[in-house]
């Protein structure tokens, strides 16, 4: 992270409390702990301050950083639309529990069928990259174990996700790095709730084909 990044972060970042140590220090704290996916040992250890206080200086701060999220929200509110979850065929095409679409398997059956298929590649080569990107720049949270109660991994990820589109917007690129696809077909569902999404597939294949009739969201990108 650039040093921009790092005063941006610093600047935005409302902390619930003045007390206890200074903003910049407790931010870098926080920054050093998901960098280096270091223990509150380690980073105690690190900065020279005590365990419990490089704990709640980490729960602390993540609260601020989605408030940043949850600020952002307020001021810029969005026109919600039914989001279109998409993955690569290495995923069963779901309904239920989730709504996940998955591409046709080749070979398709037809030009619809691979229409659709063009234009779900487009979309999920942004997907991807925008991904790779923030393992690239997060990568010892995504590849490492980061040693916190599973319950706040959902926090530590949205931080991550939030921190770096804020370095993005610094202008604090890097690149994905290549990763090997290892598609080895679709697997079947395990879980006895899960539903087969392909009748929503052929309705989105279907809409995708005929332009004038498209739905709303897939113009929010360069899909078509």
């Amino acid at each position: 992270m650039m040093m921009q990044s790092f005063f941006e972060a610093q600047q935005k970042v409302r902390l619930e409390s003045d007390h206890g140590w200074e903003r910049h220090i407790e931010v870098l704290v926080f920054l050093y702990w998901p960098a280096h996916a270091a223990s509150y040992t380690v980073v105690s250890q690190t900065f020279d301050i005590l365990k419990t206080s490089v704990h709640d200086i980490v729960h602390r701060v993540s609260r601020a950083v989605l408030g940043i999220l949850r600020k952002g929200a307020e001021e810029q509110p969005c026109v919600h639309r039914q989001p279109v979850p998409t993955s690569s065929g290495g995923y069963p095409c779901l309904s239920a529990p989730i709504c996940l679409i998955t591409p046709y398997r080749e070979p398709v059956q037809n030009p619809v069928q691979a229409r659709f298929n063009s234009k779900h590649s487009r979309a999920w080569n942004i997907i991807e990259r925008a991904f790779g990107m923030m393992k690239t720049r997060w990568r010892s949270v995504f590849f490492k174990a980061l040693e916190i109660s599973p319950a706040f991994v959902p926090e530590v990820v949205a931080c991550c996700a939030v921190l770096h589109n804020l370095t993005l917007l610094n202008g604090d690129i890097v690149e994905a790095e290549d990763e090997e696809d290892h598609d080895d077909g679709p697997p079947k569902p395990h879980n006895p709730q899960a539903r087969v999404g392909d009748h929503i597939r052929d309705n989105l294949a279907a809409a995708v084909s005929a332009p004038n009739i498209c739905v709303a969201a897939l113009h929010e990108h360069d899909y078509l």
